[in-house]
């Protein structure tokens, strides 16, 4: 059986909050949809959508930089 390149083994995953962007996931994680499907990760590191207006659901293509979203720390 040969390694996967795209596991790392011992390392946690983490999520970082793009301040109006995407969630950063890095590490080896699963991803399920709401059928209880797996969707593999591009790479390592993959983007997860928050605007809602993706075309690659789940994962982040870039659109919310066509708009001015207001972080919630901003609005107060």
């Amino acid at each position: 059986m040969t390694a996967d390149p795209d596991v790392i083994v011992g390392t946690e995953a983490s999520i970082t909050v793009c301040p109006d962007g995407p969630l950063l996931v890095r590490g080896p994680v699963t991803i399920v949809d709401g059928a209880g499907r797996s969707i593999t990760p591009p790479s390592r590191m993959c983007a997860l959508c928050r605007c809602g207006r993706t075309s690659r659901t789940p994962f982040c293509d870039g659109t919310h930089k066509k708009r001015k979203r207001v972080s919630p720390a901003e609005a107060s």
